[in-house]
C-alpha cells in the first residue's frame, strides 16, 4: 500500500491529539490487538512525545480468546479476579484515559456455545462497569478507533484476492477518518463544526418525542426534559476537549426509556459478541422490548436482552444522514464503529449522563428518575435508510418533519 507508514503516523497522530488530546502527565491506557504492534508503538511514541506520565497496554488477542471462550468452565469464564478489578479501579480512580483500537473479526465466536459466549461478556461487563460509567459521564478522555485485520478484512471485502483485503480496509479506515486530508486535524475541526451545528438546531426544538417511519419500522421514542443533543466533540471533567469515536457522523441524544412503542426493524448487520446478528427486528410497549426476531442470531440478541433490566430499554437516539460518505460508500463493515455512522440508530441499554442538562453531577438513582436507562450493556444498532422518515412531536403534538428519505428535511 503506497505510503502507508506515513498515513499510519497521521492516524497515530490524529488519535493522540484529537481522539484523546492527551495532556501533560495524563494516564494512557491502550486496548489494541497484538497483531497491530506497528501502530501501537506510534501511539506511544507520540503519547510520550505529549507528556504522558505512562501508557499502559492491555493487548488482545482473537485466536487466545475464542480458545478461552470454548475451553474454560462457563463460571470460571463469568468470574473476574480481584486484583484485575483491583487495577482497573485504581485506573478509575486515577482517571486515566482510554484509546481503544478495534479489529476483531466480526464472527470470532462462530459456532461457539452462546452460554459460553453469554458468560465471557458478563466477565467483560463486570470488569469494566466502572470505566464505562465515567466515560458515560466524560470524567476521561476516550476515544474509539480502528485498525485493518485479516478475519475483519476478508469479512468486509470477500470479492478480493486474499492479498488485496487488508490494504482495502486501511484504505477505507483512513478515508473515513480524514487521514488522506493534507491537515486531518483541521479537517476534523471543520467537520465537527458542521455537526455541532445540527445538534444546537435539536437542543433547541427540545422535542417531546421521535416519530420513525421506514419499511418495517413505526415507532415512536420518547426524549426526556432537559435532555441534550451531543456530536463528535466531548469535553472532560478537566475541560480539555476529546473525539469519542473516529469516525463518526451522528448527533445524538438520550432518549426517555419509559417511553418507546412500535416496531423497529435493522438495516444493517450487527457484529456483536464475537457473532453477527443479521434482520433483527423488535417490538417496544411502553419503552419495554416485549418482542425479539432476529433472521441471524436471535439466541445472541435475547441473551442480550436479558441480561439486565436496562437491556430492556434504549439508551441513545442518533440521526445520520444516508448521503454520510460512511453510507455512501456503499460498505458493509460489519463493525458498530463505522456501520452506525452510516445510518440512523438506536442503542440497548446505557444511557449518557451527559445527554441531560446537569446529568454529569447526578446519581445514577437521579439519573434513573429523570427517564435515563441504567445498564451494564449499550449496543447500538442500525435501523437508517433512504427510505427512513422522522418527525419531531412538539409537547402540543404537532409534528415537525427531521427527515424525508434518509436526509434532513
Amino acid at each position: 500500500m503506497e505510503n502507508f507508514q506515513k498515513n499510519l503516523e497521521k492516524y497515530a497522530n490524529l488519535i493522540v491529539k484529537t481522539g484523546v488530546n492527551i495532556q501533560k502527565g495524563d494516564l494512557i491506557q491502550l486496548d489494541i490487538s497484538v497483531n497491530q504492534a506497528p501502530l501501537a508503538r506510534l501511539i506511544v511514541k507520540k503519547a510520550y512525545e505529549l507528556g504522558a506520565k505512562e501508557v499502559i497496554i492491555r493487548w488482545n488477542d482473537d485466536v487466545i480468546l475464542k480458545a478461552q471462550v470454548e475451553s474454560m468452565d462457563i463460571e470460571d469464564l463469568r468470574a473476574v479476579p480481584q486484583y484485575k478489578m483491583d487495577e482497573m479501579d485504581q485506573l478509575v480512580d486515577q482517571r486515566m484515559t482510554r484509546i481503544s483500537v478495534v479489529s476483531q473479526d466480526p464472527g470470532v465466536f462462530a459456532g461457539v456455545d452462546t452460554d459460553k459466549i453469554t458468560a465471557y461478556q458478563d466477565y467483560d461487563r463486570k470488569l469494566l462497569f466502572g470505566l464505562r460509567q465515567v466515560a458515560a459521564a466524560n470524567k476521561i478522555s476516550w476515544t474509539v478507533v480502528a485498525a485493518s485485520e485479516a478475519g475483519w478484512a476478508k469479512k468486509v471485502f470477500p470479492d478480493l484476492p486474499e492479498d488485496q483485503q487488508v490494504d482495502a480496509l486501511w484504505d477505507a479506515i483512513f478515508k473515513a477518518t480524514k487521514v488522506y486530508e493534507d491537515d486531518p486535524i483541521a479537517a476534523w475541526v471543520a467537520h465537527e463544526k458542521l455537526l455541532r451545528e445540527k445538534a444546537d438546531m435539536m437542543n433547541k426544538e427540545q422535542f417531546k418525542a421521535l416519530h420513525y417511519t421506514a419499511p418495517g419500522t413505526d415507532m415512536t421514542v420518547g426524549l426526556p426534559e432537559g435532555h441534550l443533543w451531543d456530536s463528535a466533540r466531548s469535553i472532560n471533567e478537566k475541560g480539555f476537549e476529546f473525539m469519542a469515536n473516529m469516525p463518526t457522523e451522528e448527533i445524538f441524544t438520550a432518549p426517555d426509556a419509559r417511553v418507546a412503542d412500535g416496531v423497529v426493524s435493522s438495516t444493517k448487520p450487527l457484529a456483536y459478541a464475537g457473532q453477527v446478528i443479521t434482520g433483527i427486528k423488535l417490538t417496544f410497549k411502553d419503552g419495554e422490548i416485549v418482542d425479539v426476531k432476529a433472521d441471524q442470531g436471535e439466541e445472541v440478541l435475547k441473551n442480550l436482552v436479558k441480561m439486565d433490566e436496562g437491556s430492556k430499554h434504549l439508551g441513545e437516539v442518533a440521526l445520520v444522514p444516508d448521503p454520510s460518505p460512511i453510507s455512501q460508500s456503499g460498505i458493509t463493515f460489519f463493525s458498530t464503529l463505522f456501520d452506525e455512522n452510516a445510518s440512523n440508530h438506536l442503542a440497548i441499554g446505557n444511557a449518557y449522563a451527559f445527554n441531560l442538562q446537569g446529568g454529569v453531577d447526578m446519581t445514577e438513582e437521579e439519573l434513573d428518575a429523570k427517564g435515563l436507562n441504567r445498564s451494564k450493556n449499550h449496543v447500538d444498532f442500525m435501523i437508517g435508510s433512504d427510505k427512513m422518515d422522522v418527525d419531531g412531536i412538539r409537547h402540543d403534538g404537532t409534528k415537525v418533519p427531521i427527515f424525508r428519505n434518509g436526509n434532513w428535511a
